[in-house]
C-alpha cells in the first residue's frame, strides 16, 4: 500500500517535469525532463540507451534509424499490426550500428549474421555476406538527389518562383543553399529534381543524408518534427505562388566518392534469367544484322561480277 502511495506522488512530480520544459522543435520522438533546473531531452534507442540531443538542430539518421525501430519493436506509437502474420513494408529501415557521434559505422549486420557496407547515408553499397565480412572504410555520400513529385495544379508552373520555393523549404532542414547544386522541373511528369552536392574530401558542416531523411519522411507524411515546429512542409503542402504546392511522392537516390561493389552474386535468379534472355537478344540481334550486311556484300559482288561479264560479252560481240 505504502509503494502504490509514493507511485501517486512521484507519477505527477515526473509529468510536472515534463511539463515544464519545451518540447524538442525538431524531434517528436524525444523526452525532455527538467534536472536540477535545466531540461536536457534524450532520444530512446534501445531499451538501455539513450541519446542526449541538440533540439536546435536535426536529430543523426542513425539514431533516428535506431529509434524507429525500438518503436516498431515494442508496439510504441501509432502502427499496430492487425494480426499476428501482417507484414510491414519499413522502406529499407533496418536496426543500425551508429558511431558515438552519430555517423553509420562501415559495417551493419541488423542483429543477425548476414553483413555489408553502408555508406556515410547508411545505404547497402556491397554485397551481404556474413560475420567475417569486412568494410574497411565508410564510403561518403557527396551526391543526393531527391526527387519530388507534386500534385496536380490548377496553374501553369512558374520555374522560377518553383526554384526560390524549394530553397526555402530545405532551408528549414538546414541545407545552406551554397549546397544546392541544381533545382530541375520535369513538366510532363510533374517531378522537381533537387541535386545536393558536397565536396568529396572535405567533411559537409551538415548532414545532407539526415536532411533528406528528414524531407523524405515529412513528404510521406510520418514527420520527425515535433507538431509545434513551423517547418515547410505540412500536410496541404509548401507556400508557393499564392497557393500550397502539394507532394505525392518522394524518392532519394545517393551517389558515392566510390563506385559500389556488386556482384552477380548479389542477384536473384529471376533478375539474372532476365539479364542473361537481354545479353543472348542483343547477341542474337549483332549476328543477324552481321550475316545481313555480308549477305548484302556477297550480293552486290555478284553483281558486280555479273556486269564485268556482261561487258566482255558486248565486247566480243563487237569485235565479230
Amino acid at each position: 500500500m505504502r509503494s502504490l502511495v509514493w507511485l501517486l506522488v512521484l507519477v505527477p512530480i515526473a509529468l510536472a517535469q515534463e511539463e515544464d520544459c519545451p518540447v524538442c522543435a525538431t524531434n517528436q520522438f524525444a523526452k525532455c525532463i527538467n534536472e536540477d533546473g535545466a531540461c536536457s531531452c534524450t532520444l530512446q534507442l534501445n531499451s538501455d540507451d539513450k541519446q542526449p540531443l541538440n533540439c536546435s538542430t536535426l536529430t543523426r539518421k542513425c539514431w533516428m534509424m535506431k529509434n524507429e525501430m525500438f518503436r516498431l519493436k515494442n508496439g510504441i506509437g501509432t502502427r499496430r499490426k492487425p494480426t499476428e502474420h501482417a507484414m510491414l513494408d519499413n522502406d529499407g529501415i533496418y536496426d543500425p550500428d551508429c558511431e558515438a557521434d552519430g555517423n553509420f559505422r562501415p559495417k551493419q549486420c541488423n542483429g543477425t549474421d548476414t553483413c555489408w557496407c553502408v555508406n556515410t547515408a547508411g545505404v547497402r553499397r556491397t554485397d551481404k555476406g556474413d560475420r567475417s565480412k569486412e568494410c574497411l572504410e565508410l564510403v561518403k555520400t557527396f551526391w543526393f538527389q531527391i526527387q519530388l513529385r507534386h500534385k496536380p495544379m490548377d496553374k501553369e508552373m512558374d520555374e522560377e518562383k518553383l526554384q526560390k520555393a524549394i530553397q526555402e523549404t530545405l532551408s528549414a532542414y538546414k541545407v545552406d543553399p551554397n549546397y544546392i547544386d541544381k533545382i530541375e522541373y520535369l513538366k510532363d511528369d510533374r517531378f522537381i529534381l533537387v541535386d545536393l552536392k558536397q565536396n568529396k574530401t572535405v567533411q559537409a558542416e551538415i548532414d545532407l543524408a539526415t536532411a533528406a531523411y528528414y524531407l523524405e519522411k515529412d513528404v510521406k507524411g510520418n514527420t520527425l518534427f515535433s507538431n509545434t515546429y513551423n517547418r515547410s512542409i505540412q500536410d496541404d503542402g509548401i507556400p508557393f505562388d499564392g497557393g500550397k504546392l502539394a507532394f505525392e511522392e518522394a524518392y532519394v537516390y545517393y551517389i558515392d566518392s566510390k563506385n559500389p561493389e556488386f556482384s552477380m552474386k548479389g542477384l536473384t535468379g529471376g533478375i539474372i534469367a532476365v539479364i542473361v534472355v537481354v545479353c543472348l537478344a542483343i547477341i542474337a540481334g549483332i549476328i543477324i544484322f552481321v550475316l545481313s550486311r555480308r549477305k548484302a556484300a556477297k550480293a552486290h559482288i555478284y553483281q558486280k561480277a555479273e556486269g564485268r561479264e556482261l561487258d566482255e560479252v558486248q565486247k566480243q560481240q563487237l569485235t565479230t
